[in-house]
């Protein structure tokens, strides 16, 4: 019971629509919102009326006015105003407007119903023309007229009440009132601009039906009342003028006569046609409402609207209104006027322009072969509709027939010219024809797998016209609207159809995003290039390759290939830089294409020739050494090539080969110079002289060798081998820090001791006493020579130093024995670690060899000494041991002949 109380108060408008808070215009006493359908989104006018209108306005009867009359006052006009709706609701005609919601209450008691999208009323229209008037034209002022855009966003409405439109509007009145009088039976009764609706369409609807009634000549039953002339001509100050009959455009037939018949309709009209065309827009009688006013313009032929006076218009009427039109409607006599019928073929509306609109109101009626001719037609005077008939009137009628596929291709034709005509054709194909073309190419896709000709057709005009969608429409609607349209072409049947879908590739490009060309146009533009048995297609595909690496598929431009970097190509197609694919897409996926491509003809090969010259410019240069350069010669001997042909290819072949020329060699250079500190440090370096001698006569890389042949592991090393104990006190070095020496090879200098002298090494190179400390190298580069040197003998107390640059100890003067006698008896060296090393323990110098200089090889190890010669002293020095620890190794004074790897014993 309380769930049924409370529907009663809850509006089925409310709550099914979703209504505007700000009325977009004012007719009479109703306020129009827009609104939509909360379900499906379909756009209405609400229109609302609020009691608080019929309260009294300054200057009523005042306070002391019976309550009881004023309350049946406003019962009479809220029953007047539902009639309104009720009439509506029965009455269906394209000219009479459209009701989608019958009539409510409110929740502040007022009344509302819904309807057709409508614009404006003709009164406000008017209105606004006088106004754009009086500030100095139609520029002077901005439209007062609101619409919310496809973005949400409110926008201006354009609207314009030209010659046109005046006789497109005038028609469609002329129907609706032949509607009235002889399929309802009605006289309308009140017919003014505020009667009159133009709707999104710019078609002109008539409502205000609060006064219309049966005619007295009716003899037809009806359940709506007759119209009661001594009421509504009674005009009561305590309502709204909007509420009450308007003498301004009334017949005679009411006011003098007080007879109801369609003829009162038709002198109304011609009122009407005044109104349009004077100035102000208003009717040429000026009763105020008042009986005797009426009567009293109507007793002269001056104050009345006649021929004579050009029907009291300020303005020049049209010759046919004035001499054929117009005196058959604003007479006196009932009976010499013309019915709705006659009117709608005076010749006022003999023009092309206002037969075409006629044509296109009843083209769903004609036959397919009128419609064809009036397609085949229409673009030649589509140049002579105003801009306002085109958007509203011609371009939907020409959509909704879309659906008949024969005439697809033709209908489309006239939709794309008109959308390149209109100076809001971006957002005229944004908010009406993409979505057609979306619901009539890809709504039944995937429904049958026939073959459409007719469907293709049209699909070859919008295909042909892509550039003009491009700029039309953003990315976003491009994507989701048209690349589907685009792909039912790639994947046509017909070759014709996937050329032309093909051919619009930069455009496409230009108007989509990287990942959207990589993954949903090129793997279809691949599939159609791999399966197409058809050269032209095939070199259509190519050409589609060019333009995806960033190229133009025109080649008539270009003046070179770019890969040298002395020549630029002229492109007349710009692509973004985002339509440009990725290396790895263009080696992985475009070569192999062309790599298996069997057909040699001479276009084809060209085709791809110019896709190579674009991979050239992206690829790298070991790809293009190892795939692009084997696939160019085997093109270039193919034998349908003539002679100018091959050269193309071989110029490409010569510039792509110098620039991977160039490329190689500059990175060859590039790991040169990184390379120039280490490029002597080869193994082909192990035992040259220069790698022997060190810039300050150090031996480095001994304790290496000792290491490698000892087996032995070394991890540090002392400094100066022997250390700086061991050093008489003038050739210790100045500091403690050790200085590093790591060049291989340097001019060796000769410096004098502490003593004069100057010592030699083993190659008569004289050598300097002051010594570096060694650190041993972290390769074999840094391995010396091995050869024996002979050690020239010094003075008692001079010093020496071996082969590795390593300082003896000072040896005591002795008597010196053959050269190569034995030494009997050789006491053992002291051990060498880092205990210091007193100068009174000298040992005797070693003998000199015969040769100073050896005759061996670098490589080779001297043979073993005869059982003649003397045993010498190792002269490898006594540091190649352990790691701190020096071992001192004593003479040998052994007679017995060794053999095998005992004869080496004194060089190990």
């Amino acid at each position: 019971m309380f769930s049924s109380a409370l529907k009663s108060f809850t509006s089925n408008i409310s709550t099914n629509y979703t209504i505007f808070s700000t009325p977009t215009s004012t007719c009479g006493a109703w306020k129009v919102y827009d609104g939509k359908k909360k379900s499906t989104g379909k756009a209405v006018s609400v229109f609302v009326f609020e009691r608080k209108s019929l309260e009294p306005q300054g200057g009523g009867l005042g306070p002391r006015s019976s309550s009881s009359s004023l309350k049946k006052v406003h019962d009479e006009v809220i029953a007047r105003v539902k009639k309104e709706s009720n009439l509506l609701a029965r009455l269906r005609h394209p000219s009479i407007l459209e009701l989608a919601e019958p009539i409510e209450d409110t929740r502040s008691g007022g009344l509302m119903f819904a309807t057709e999208p409508v614009t404006a009323s003709l009164a406000g229209l008017l209105q606004e023309k006088d106004d754009q008037e009086k500030a100095g034209g139609i520029a002077g002022r901005p439209s007062r007229f609101v619409v919310e855009g496809a973005n949400g966003q409110l926008r201006r409405r354009e609207l314009e009440i030209d010659e046109l439109e005046i006789q497109k509007g005038l028609l469609q009145v002329a129907q609706g009132l032949e509607f009235l009088h002889e399929s309802a039976g009605l006289v309308h009764g009140n017919l003014t601009p505020d009667s009159i609706y133009v709707n999104a369409k710019s078609d002109w609807k008539i409502a205000g039906l609060a006064f219309a009634g049966p005619p007295d000549t009716s003899d037809t039953p009806s359940n709506i009342p007759p119209i009661s002339l001594s009421e509504v001509l009674y005009h009561d100050p305590r309502l709204p003028r909007s509420l009450q009959l308007n003498m301004d455009y009334t017949s005679p037939d009411f006011v003098m006569d007080t007879n109801v018949s369609s003829a009162a309709d038709m002198f109304s009209l011609g009122l009407l046609m005044l109104a349009l065309y004077n100035s102000p827009h208003v009717s040429p009688l000026k009763t105020n409402s008042n009986i005797s006013t009426y009567k009293k313009l109507f007793s002269s032929s001056s104050s009345a609207p006649v021929s004579t006076n050009n029907f009291l218009s300020s303005r020049p009427l049209p010759k046919e209104l004035l001499t054929d039109v117009l005196p058959r409607l604003i007479t006196r006599r009932p009976g010499q006027r013309m019915n709705a019928r006659e009117f709608q073929q005076s010749q006022f509306f003999d023009n092309i322009l206002v037969s075409s609109i006629r044509f296109l109101d009843t083209l769903p009626a004609k036959t397919p072969n009128e419609k064809s001719q009036f397609m085949r037609g229409l673009p030649k005077i589509l140049d002579q509709f105003p801009r306002t008939v085109l958007e509203k009137k011609v371009l939907p009628a020409l959509l909704e027939e879309t659906k008949d596929r024969e005439l697809l291709y033709l209908i489309l034709q006239n939709v794309f010219k008109i959308v390149k005509s209109l100076p809001s054709g971006r957002r005229v194909f944004t908010e009406r024809v993409s979505p057609k073309l979306r619901e009539t190419f890809i709504g039944s896709k995937g429904t049958t797998n026939e073959r459409d000709t007719a469907k293709e057709a049209g699909l070859v005009v919008v295909l042909e016209n892509i550039e003009l969608i491009g700029e039309s429409c953003s990315g976003k609607d491009f994507k989701d609207d048209i690349l589907p349209i685009v792909h039912l072409g790639l994947e046509s049947h017909t070759h014709s159809v996937v050329d032309k879908a093909l051919s619009c590739l930069p455009t496409i490009l230009a108007a989509l995003d990287f990942s959207t060309i990589k993954h949903e146009v090129f793997p279809v533009v691949a599939a159609v290039f791999s399966k197409t048995s058809s050269l032209g297609i095939k070199i259509r595909g190519l050409q589609a390759f060019v333009v995806l690496c960033g190229g133009s598929s025109n080649n008539t431009d270009e003046v070179g290939d770019g890969l040298d970097g002395a020549f630029q190509t002229s492109k007349s197609a710009k692509v973004s830089s985002n339509a440009v694919l990725d290396k790895y897409t263009v080696q992985e996926k475009i070569v192999p294409l062309l790599k298996a491509m069997k057909t040699k003809e001479p276009a084809v090969m060209m085709a791809a020739l110019a896709v190579f010259k674009q991979v050239g410019t992206i690829a790298d240069t070991d790809f293009l050494a190892t795939e692009c350069l084997p696939v160019l010669w085997a093109f270039s001997l193919g034998p349908l090539l003539d002679v100018q042909q091959f050269q193309e290819y071989m110029k490409l072949i010569k510039n792509m080969s110098a620039k991977i020329e160039n490329e190689h060699m500059r990175k060859l250079r590039e790991l040169s110079s990184n390379s120039t500190a280490t490029k002597n440090n080869d193994l082909m370096n192990v035992g040259s002289t220069d790698a022997f001698f060190n810039s300050n006569g150090d031996d480095v890389g001994g304790d290496d060798f000792a290491r490698l042949v000892l087996g032995k592991g070394m991890t540090t090393k002392v400094p100066g081998m022997l250390g700086d104990s061991l050093r008489p006190q003038s050739q210790r070095s100045q500091s403690s820090t050790p200085v590093f020496g790591w060049s291989s090879s340097s001019t060796a200098t000769s410096q004098s001791n502490a003593n004069g002298t100057s010592t030699v090494n083993g190659f008569g190179q004289s050598q300097s006493s002051a010594f570096q400390s060694a650190v041993p190298g972290q390769s074999l580069n840094d391995l010396a020579a091995l050869k024996p040197t002979a050690p020239l003998s010094t003075g008692v107390g001079s010093s020496r130093t071996n082969s590795f640059g390593i300082m003896a100890p000072m040896q005591p003067s002795r008597p010196q024995p053959s050269p190569w006698s034995t030494i009997p008896n050789a006491p053992k060296m002291p051990s060498f670690g880092n205990s210091s090393y007193t100068p009174a323990q000298s040992i005797s110098p070693l003998p000199p060899p015969p040769n100073p200089m050896s005759s061996f090889s670098q490589f080779s190890i001297p043979p073993p000494p005869s059982q003649s010669q003397p045993n010498m002293q190792n002269q490898y020095g006594s540091g190649l041991g352990g790691s701190n620890v020096m071992t001192n190794r004593a003479y040998s004074n052994s007679n017995v002949k060794k053999t095998g790897l005992d004869a080496y014993e004194s060089l190990l």
